[in-house]
């Protein structure tokens, strides 16, 4: 089963062939996507697929914190978009929806006294 790696904190002129060849060195690569923008510049980030669960613990453990083209790279586990969370925007968002729905049975309340 494929492992996907997160890779953080790249330098922008990183392609994915370089990626791919600092990883295949040690591990077997399935596939490899630097994250780039609609105008083709590097985003700083990209995912890595390692063939197995030991390749991606063993790319991990050499590659993450470690030098690449003068800047310290992140190699953590990718999460599932299914399981990232969104923290306060998400529970601030909702807080005002109760708050207006709370205003509105105020007024409707307020009309049925006249």
């Amino acid at each position: 089963m494929n492992k996907r790696l997160f890779i953080g904190n790249l330098n922008f002129s990183i392609t994915n062939q370089d990626l791919k060849e600092l990883f295949s060195g040690e591990c077997s690569v399935t596939s490899v996507q630097v994250i780039r923008t609609l105008e083709g510049k590097s985003k700083g980030f990209g995912f890595i697929e390692m063939e197995t669960e030991e390749a991606a613990v063993k790319a991990i453990e050499k590659f993450n914190q470690s030098s690449f083209r003068d800047r310290i790279i992140l190699v953590i586990e990718a999460k599932s978009q299914a399981n990232r969370t969104f923290g306060e925007n998400n529970r601030r968002y909702k807080r005002n929806i109760n708050s207006y729905k709370d205003l509105n049975s105020k007024l409707r309340s307020l009309r049925k006294r006249r």
